[in-house]
């Protein structure tokens, strides 16, 4: 199956839904090529951004997973 470069943006606005963002991370380990996290401790907030090399829809269903939990806000963008 083709796969695809992306890269994930978190918003993480919720210092309960750190542990839950993290179990999804550990489920998608092996797509994932790298991450970066910035806790924005003014603001109370974690900027997380995550490479992957995966297939479309297992990109999108990691992306659609993470946004579907209480104050994270998450968007994809993708390779050509």
């Amino acid at each position: 199956m083709e796969t695809r470069v992306a890269v994930v943006a978190l918003i993480i606005e919720s210092g309960e839904s750190v542990a839950v963002v993290n179990g999804i991370l550990h489920d998608y380990a092996e797509h994932i090529i790298g991450r970066m996290g910035l806790p924005y401790r003014q603001k109370d907030m974690n900027i997380i951004s995550i490479v992957m090399d995966a297939p479309h829809d297992v990109i999108s269903a990691f992306s659609g997973k993470l946004g579907r939990v209480d104050g994270v806000s998450a968007k994809t963008l993708y390779s050509r």
